[in-house]
């Protein structure tokens, strides 16, 4: 790493900590696993929104700092080829240009590709010097384990509602599996999405229109959603 030293500390879900292991040896899994370095503050006036968001993929709660974050973090649940997220997975330090460097990335993602570390920021944000600087240095380490590094700004404002109202039919439990089967065996494709819950009239048709948001959800079925849903929008089936 053109002579960068860097050290990961790591908090593991049971509380133990590990600290200050040197970066090329921290095991992908270890990360993956990890609780939050830090933890969100709640007090009076605060100006980050903080709270923690029910995974889907991970089937747990991840904690997130700000609109933003909970905004990746929802891209995240949303993406198949994510299978698991990590909020400020650990506590990076390196000597940097004759100065000791901290920084805490906002999510670690395991995906079929290979680990992905993600740091958000505002656009506005992102040519201010400290930042370029971190996020530079970021990156080299990172990738010279041949991992992916991502900073992550406003995504697109209707992709970004499409998949928060999705998120809301994101638990499976809460469908009936006969329903969902039915719906994956019917020939939608090209059916327009108000039109899709007449296909099965025997189930009642909120509980059906319900389920093809599940299945947009899960992929079992897919949309246009770089514009806003609507009922004419057109579905398309798993190719």
């Amino acid at each position: 790493m053109d002579g960068l030293t860097v050290t990961v500390s790591v908090r593991c879900r049971d509380g133990e900590v590990i600290e200050d292991r040197p970066w090329i040896t921290v095991p992908v899994d270890l990360l993956g696993s990890a609780a939050p370095w830090r933890t969100f503050r709640w007090y009076k006036g605060q100006k980050h929104y903080s709270g923690t968001y029910w995974a889907a993929t991970t089937q747990d709660h991840v904690i997130y700092e700000s609109r933003l974050e909970l905004a990746r973090l929802l891209f995240a649940d949303f993406d198949p080829l994510v299978h698991g997220i990590v909020a400020q997975p650990f506590l990076m330090k390196a000597v940097v240009e004759g100065q000791a460097r901290k920084h805490t990335p906002d999510y670690f993602l395991t995906t079929e590709h290979g680990p992905v570390v993600v740091d958000v920021k505002p656009r506005r944000r992102l040519s201010e010097p400290v930042v370029a600087f971190t996020f530079a240095w970021t990156r080299r380490v990172v990738e010279s384990r041949g991992w992916s590094y991502e900073v992550w700004s406003e995504p697109p404002v209707a992709e970004l509602e499409n998949i928060r109202f999705l998120a809301g039919y994101r638990r499976k439990w809460l469908f009936a599996r006969e329903l969902l089967d039915e719906l994956r065996r019917a020939d939608l494709d090209c059916v327009p999405l108000g039109q899709a819950a007449g296909h099965l009239p025997d189930w009642p048709e909120p509980y059906v229109r319900a389920a093809i948001h599940h299945l947009l959800w899960t992929h079992d079925l897919h949309a246009d959603l770089t514009e806003p849903l609507c009922s004419s929008g057109v579905l398309r089936g798993t190719a």
